[in-house]
């Protein structure tokens, strides 16, 4: 007979270590391709300029704002701050210095710059691209970098420039003439626009950027209703989608500061949302490319990547107006990911219908958590991973930056928005959040000393935003440390138990471990 052998239980802690070893792995994985992702495009940099092309086919020989300088420099940027600080503070302020010289063309708006010409691509000045280019930069490339970096960075002052000078040439509502998307361009830099100046608002406080916001919200939302009634096109995918998110993030500023504004948005905001909720989504509760909104009909029946985007939207308005069919769309979308859209090909082949939908999942899942949802990212990133190539270029266009970009935001939440300095591949950080505590897991193949980072509360400590309302290109915050709180650190280990203040912990805690060396460290704050 043979005798039971007892089990020792392992305490919770243990698990969420485990847990957290494992996010360790998949974080390093992530960050060495985008470390390669760097190294690749750098190599295709021109060797006069050192800017790098709108992509390495057709547009080999210049660099423009809103491919090159929206989408793929900002993310060379974000890798480096994290991973090589040292390429951070040279190398990419160089490009920044560089660019700005070289590409202003009204004012500070940018313009295509020709590497074979050694000056602008277009001998006459279209003044619909350079203002098309210069708010798409703002919006999708230096809004994210000032939400990571903080408002004091060359980047935010560099939008602040481009914002100042585009101002003036700006009237409400912008229209474009003779350029990308047809009437789709006019929605497109209006949405852009009105993200930018509603978050250059809170962070400068100038009033003027509120104004334009402000009356933007007035052109849409009123009894013309041309957005619902008054238009036969909506695009609910990139390049149309950015004017839904853009009025629901002004309106969420007047729900603090001017709420008699947002009485009279109301009844229109909320008719946008509904039509599109009734009428521009399938039965899983994802969004069709295009509609027509006087009729209803369904114009472009592919499913939109962009799902995430009009979902904050809804989000947001559920935040301000306690509307919980808006949450409600936001919970139907996140089930049913993990069912049907697997391996999911948003956008045919390429990694950049991967990258705007996982990012998207991933605002969500902060605000409603979704087993099923992380499970499906989780499943996707892999997908997508397996498009880069060799070289760390993925598909060698202006894209491969959201690649990079999507790629950091995973990592950091398998970290819960912590790093570590001096980055090797062989040192590892991984965490899991349980409750009100971070359970923190480093482990390295080498003797390894640096600092283990966290991050702000980035809403409020850089954008200065009073709502942490869900948007397009935000860092998602998995556990924000608060420079005023202090945090019980708990070594799993050697049992010692310290108190040190938040501030502490945003300066960088530093670490040395020898090779093989693990380190498992608990972090709560303490009750006020």
């Amino acid at each position: 007979m043979l005798l039971a052998i007892p089990t020792v239980a392992q305490p919770p802690s243990a698990a969420l270590y485990e847990q957290a070893s494992r996010n360790g792995r998949l974080a390093s994985t992530g960050f060495q391709r985008c470390t390669l992702y760097l190294k690749g495009w750098l190599a295709e940099a021109d060797p006069a300029t050192g800017l790098i092309p709108r992509n390495l086919t057709d547009s080999r020989h210049f660099w423009n704002a809103q491919d090159a300088a929206a989408d793929n420099y900002p993310f060379m940027v974000m890798t480096s701050s994290i991973l090589q600080p040292d390429l951070f503070a040279g190398r990419m302020q160089a490009m920044l210095a560089t660019e700005e010289r070289l590409t202003s063309r009204i004012g500070r708006l940018a313009d295509s710059y020709s590497f074979t010409k050694k000056g602008f691509l277009n001998e006459s000045i279209d003044s619909s691209q350079v203002i098309f280019g210069s708010a798409e930069y703002m919006k999708d490339g230096l809004i994210p970098l000032t939400e990571w970096l903080g408002p004091d960075s060359p980047w935010c002052r560099r939008m602040e420039g481009i914002l100042d000078d585009l101002l003036p040439l700006f009237p409400i509502p912008i229209h474009l003439t003779g350029y990308f998307f047809g009437n789709s361009a006019d929605v497109e830099v209006n949405g852009d626009m009105l993200q930018v100046l509603n978050r250059m608002y809170w962070i400068t406080r100038k009033q003027k950027y509120l104004d334009v916001a402000m009356a933007l919200g007035d052109y849409y939302l009123n009894d013309k209703r041309r957005l619902t009634q008054a238009s036969t096109r909506l695009r609910m995918r990139d390049h149309g989608c950015e004017i839904i998110a853009g009025l629901s993030e002004v309106y969420a500023t007047m729900h603090v500061l001017n709420p008699a504004k947002k009485e009279q948005w109301q009844p229109y905001m909320t008719e946008l949302l509904d039509l599109i909720l009734a009428k521009g989504r399938n039965a899983d509760g994802l969004f069709y490319n295009e509609i027509n909104p006087s009729t209803g009909q369904i114009l472009d029946p592919a499913l939109a990547d962009t799902w995430g985007y009009l979902l904050n939207a809804c989000y947001t308005v559920y935040l301000t107006d306690g509307r919980t069919d808006y949450r409600d769309a936001v919970v139907k979308a996140l089930q049913s990911l993990n069912q049907r859209y697997r391996n999911y090909a948003w956008e045919g082949p390429s990694s950049d219908g991967y990258a705007d939908s996982i990012e998207g999942a991933l605002n969500l899942i902060l605000r409603e958590k979704s087993p099923a949802a992380a499970d499906w990212i989780d499943s996707e990133i892999q997908v997508m991973w397996a498009k880069q190539q060799p070289s760390g270029v993925i598909e060698g266009w202006h894209g491969d930056g959201n690649f990079a970009r999507t790629t950091l935001m995973y990592c950091l939440w398998k970290t819960a928005g912590t790093w570590l300095t001096t980055w090797k591949e062989s040192v590892r950080v991984g965490a899991v959040r349980a409750d009100k505590s971070l359970y923190i897991n480093v482990d390295t193949d080498e003797d390894w000393a640096g600092t283990l980072c966290f991050s702000p509360a980035f809403h409020r400590d850089f954008m200065h935003l009073p709502l942490n309302y869900p948007r397009i290109n935000q860092f998602q915050e998995w556990y924000p440390i608060e420079g005023k709180k202090r945090y019980k650190l708990t070594n799993a280990k050697t049992k010692k138990v310290v108190t040190v203040s938040g501030q502490h912990l945003l300066d960088g805690y530093p670490i040395r471990l020898q090779k093989g060396e693990t380190l498992q460290l608990a972090i709560t704050a303490n009750s006020l």
